[in-house]
């Protein structure tokens, strides 16, 4: 389910954020410390973050830096004091998705949000379909691969089946079980789906 995780060692700031976004119909969760969240935390999560910058022992960013580590990407919006924007701003540069000065217009803040939860959404599609490109490749026999890369070339059929001694009616057949296993239909189909996965395999 996405939601939205708050970390904030302010008890006052937690409750009302969470009967802002409550108030919006969003969904979240909140923790009065980094280490506490950092025990919860499961890969599996989806939705945001939003992370106060200064907390009692590890700060703000300390805890996006550790997530980060883990393979994290959930969006995160530091919510920061005038003092803090330095570290905001190198955050922002480190791949956090924004930062909001205290004390934050609301509208704004949930809005951000909203924002940041689409992403997550839009993230966590791409990869999916990153890993069924991934294990369609997989599915191929070393030979279908060795047709798909010459298609991928942009290499015709009799070419391709010279360079592999092979009858051009067995490449047919090849180009043929490339596009049903691979789920597409064209060799133009074929280089975007692999250009989605990042040729990962």
């Amino acid at each position: 389910m996405s939601t939205v995780h708050l970390v904030d060692d302010d008890e006052a700031i937690r409750d009302a954020l969470s009967w802002l976004l409550r108030s919006r119909g969003i969904a979240s969760r909140s923790w009065p410390s980094a280490e506490a969240f950092l025990a919860d935390y499961d890969s599996e999560m989806r939705g945001c973050l939003v992370l106060d910058i200064r907390m009692e022992a590890m700060s703000g960013p300390e805890l996006f830096d550790r997530l980060r580590a883990l393979g994290c990407r959930m969006p995160t919006l530091f919510l920061t004091g005038h003092g803090d924007i330095p570290q905001a701003v190198a955050a922002l540069k480190n791949g956090a998705f924004d930062f909001i000065e205290k004390p934050c217009h609301d509208n704004r803040l949930a809005d951000r949000v909203q924002e940041a939860l689409a992403l997550d959404t839009e993230l966590s599609r791409r990869e999916a379909s990153r890993l069924t490109v991934r294990e369609r490749v997989h599915s191929l026999t070393g030979r279908e691969r060795e047709v798909m890369d010459a298609i991928l070339a942009g290499k015709l059929n009799k070419v391709i089946a010279a360079e592999l001694n092979i009858a051009m009616r067995t490449v047919e057949v090849h180009r043929a079980r490339v596009f049903e296993k691979m789920g597409v239909k064209s060799a133009v189909e074929l280089a975007q789906a692999l250009a989605l996965a990042g040729r990962e395999e």
